[in-house]
């Protein structure tokens, strides 16, 4: 059982890891938004339209991957000991 145990630590570590990089990085596009979008509209030669576009689906895929592969296995994890 110890295996089960080190796996639910390790999938609960992980969510806290993922969830605080989603944290710091949601708040970093609503504080600097501008900021962000233009470097990221200079560096890649797109519009602040698209700019804008391709960093909310960046958060919003991350969060969606870190649900499906931290989260999801930790309370599976947690249910089953």
């Amino acid at each position: 059982m110890e295996t089960m145990e080190s796996l639910t630590t390790f999938f609960g570590w992980c969510s806290i890891i993922n969830m605080g990089f989603l944290l710091y990085s949601a708040t970093f596009l609503m504080l600097g938004r501008n900021w962000a979008v233009k470097m990221y509209s200079k560096f890649y030669g797109i519009s602040e339209e698209a700019a804008t576009n391709e960093l909310f689906r960046f958060v919003a895929t991350y969060k969606i991957m870190a649900i499906i592969f931290s989260i999801v296995p930790y309370f599976a994890l947690k249910i089953m000991a």
